[in-house]
């Protein structure tokens, strides 16, 4: 998911990020039930005696994101791809299956090798096969003792992806106003929330029901059992914790070393989840508002103060809000579109740059760097082609959680979301409704994490984090249980710990994976 004139994408580290689309946000569970993965079968006998059979990966499909087929790691080690075939309904395991695509790269040291470890980049709906090459870089250390393996969870990329809208149809449903402003506004952003549903379900009507996050848990011990390992090692970011967390809850007797990385809250639902994704996109621009205080005339934009800064933004979104201006070729950069690629720019405080360069550029007319921004986002490639990660992302979240907000409903909550962001608070609180006309229904008000009897998983949090507010993480180690949550703290900015730079986490985090050796819980690193 190229953007133009900016570095690598960061939405597929996100927890629903998408400010209009993903209002279910934060992950959950699905309808299989809550027992022991079902054994014993002829059928699960089969599947789990499968041999994938490993070759050269090809270019990433469109629904992956597109581009170049990945290129050999330093020393030559080149990737490999394959299949996992699955239960489509776990709760029926001898029925219909799926194939889910995975990638690996083998570890450097076969001699010294523990195992594979299996990545979630979260989402929902990134493409890990996509994904994992890319930051490929940042885990080379974790390659000297581990084959490093993710995939496409069910729904997701090239398994059997979850499709909805054309890419027209996308253009135009991404630019629309998703923070009515008036009855016949409301009406139309009804109207479109329906359609985007009935596409869905016209199109991916049979797997719908089964893309939730408790299958993708049986997914990743199945994968467990297939690439030969006694227990799990993983490696969950964003969403992925959460993926992580109620993998745990299901096997905790067959969690290896686990990190959490940018950690979900698994005790909040929909509304607070998303309340406290308003809370941490506020916080993150209050961060990059005072850079550019701090930076004086070094900063391009106009105001002395993080209030001052701020009031720029919100009067340029409000002049959008009234008239869209140039974006990308014949597209123009609404009101919406801006917003979301403001939030996709605080991801890394790498993208602060494009961020303040993109604001002053619309202030002057010129929306193309917030449009790609903002397209990055929602999976658009250049040549106008979409990932599936926002139809993944819709599918997953409003499977996963019961509730059902009506835009009556989230227009009573504005107040309390403006309150948390006055930048983002109008359209995180009106995309409550987004799984309003879903036509499946949600399994869980939250799911339960409790893993009693697990090995020691590593929650970190950042203080910083914007998608996935640092309060998670204790939340986390609290659901977790007792002895199981270790908790350690990243004092930075951006969305995730082990990629932000610092030493400190990247030592605790590979002294654990690498060598067994657990930080104290409470640890602090800057």
């Amino acid at each position: 998911m190229p953007i133009s004139a900016a570095p690598r994408a960061a939405a597929l580290l996100t927890a629903s990020a998408v400010l209009f689309l993903a209002g279910c946000s934060d992950g959950g569970g699905d309808q299989a039930p809550t027992a022991a993965q079902p054994t014993g079968t002829g059928r699960m006998a089969a599947l789990t005696e499968q041999k994938p059979e490993w070759d050269r990966c090809p270019a990433p499909s469109p629904a992956e994101g597109g581009g170049n087929a990945p290129t050999p790691l330093p020393g030559g080690t080149a990737w490999e791809c394959a299949f996992l075939t699955t239960p489509l309904d776990w709760s029926r395991p001898d029925g219909e299956t799926i194939e889910l695509a995975l990638i690996r790269a083998k570890a450097r040291n076969e001699g010294g090798r523990i195992g594979s470890l299996v990545f979630n980049f979260g989402g929902p709906g990134g493409s890990g096969v996509s994904a994992l090459p890319g930051f490929a870089s940042d885990y080379e250390s974790l390659r000297s003792r581990y084959d490093l393996v993710s995939f496409d969870p069910r729904g997701v990329g090239r398994s059997d992806p979850v499709e909805c809208l054309s890419d027209r149809e996308l253009d135009a449903y991404y630019a629309l106003d998703f923070t009515p402003d008036d009855e016949a506004e409301e009406r139309t952003l009804s109207d479109a929330q329906k359609k985007y549903a009935a596409a869905c379900r016209k199109n991916s009507d049979a797997a719908l029901p089964h893309v939730g996050t408790e299958n993708a848990a049986r997914d990743m011990d199945l994968l467990r059992q297939v690439l030969g390992d006694d227990r799990l090692h993983y490696f969950g970011i964003s969403y992925g914790t959460e993926l992580g967390g109620v993998y745990a809850h299901l096997f905790p007797e067959r969690v290896g070393r686990a990190v959490f990385d940018a950690v979900v809250d698994p005790e909040a639902g929909v509304e607070a989840g998303a309340l406290g994704q308003a809370k941490g996109f506020q916080l993150a621009l209050d961060n990059f508002a005072q850079d550019c205080v701090d930076r004086g005339d070094a900063c391009a934009l106009p105001g002395a103060s993080v209030p001052e800064v701020e009031a720029g933004i919100t009067d340029l979104l409000a002049a959008l809000d009234e008239k869209p201006i140039s974006g990308i070729g014949t597209r123009k950069l609404t009101q919406t579109q801006a917003t979301n690629g403001i939030a996709q720019s605080l991801y890394s405080k790498e993208f602060w740059p494009y961020l303040e360069q993109g604001l002053d550029a619309a202030d002057g007319g010129d929306g193309a760097l917030l449009l790609a921004l903002s397209d990055s986002m929602n999976g658009r490639n250049e040549n106008g082609s979409y990932s599936n990660i926002q139809a993944a992302n819709a599918a997953i979240n409003c499977v996963d959680f019961k509730e059902r907000y009506t835009l009556g409903q989230a227009k009573e909550r504005l107040p309390q979301f403006r309150e948390a962001s006055p930048v983002f608070g109008d359209f995180m609180g009106w995309a409550l409704s987004s799984c309003a006309q879903w036509p499946v229904p949600g399994a869980w008000e939250h799911p339960d994490v409790s893993a009693p009897g697990s090995a020691p998983i590593l929650v970190v949090g950042n203080t910083g984090d914007p998608a996935t507010p640092y309060e998670g993480a204790r939340a986390m180690v609290k659901a977790l249980g007792q002895g199981v949550g270790v908790e350690l703290t990243y004092e930075g900015e951006g969305h995730g710990a082990y990629n932000g730079g610092s030493a400190c986490v990247k030592k605790a985090v590979d002294g654990y994976l690498l060598n067994g050796r657990v930080p104290a819980s409470g640890t602090v690193c800057k």
